[in-house]
C-alpha cells in the first residue's frame, strides 16, 4: 500500500529529540514509529497504552519526588533491597 498522506504535529524540540534518540536504538526511523502507533490504535481501537489521572496519592507523590522530598537513595540494588527487607 502507498502512502500518500501527512501527518504534521508540533513539538517540543528537545522532547523530539530525546523520542527519536530512542526510535533510533531501536532500528525505528521516526516515519516507521508512527506507524507502528496507528497500527496499534488501529488493532486495539484506542491508545496503545493506558491514559489516566493520577489518584491524590500518585500526585503528591510525583510533586515530593520532582522537589527531592521523601528520596530514598541506595548505592545499588543490594543496599535497596536490604532497606526493603527482601
Amino acid at each position: 500500500m502507498s502512502k500518500t498522506t501527512t501527518v504534521r504535529a508540533r513539538l517540543e524540540p528537545k522532547l523530539k529529540n530525546r523520542a527519536e534518540h530512542v526510535f533510533h536504538r531501536l532500528g525505528l526511523n521516526p516515519t516507521q514509529a508512527i506507524t507502528i502507533f496507528y497500527k496499534q490504535v488501529e488493532l486495539r481501537g484506542g491508545l496503545p497504552f493506558d491514559v489516566t489521572i493520577p489518584t491524590e496519592t500518585t500526585a503528591a507523590t510525583f510533586d515530593s519526588t520532582d522537589s527531592g522530598r521523601d528520596l530514598v537513595v541506595c548505592k545499588d540494588a543490594k543496599e535497596m533491597f536490604k532497606r526493603l527487607g527482601i
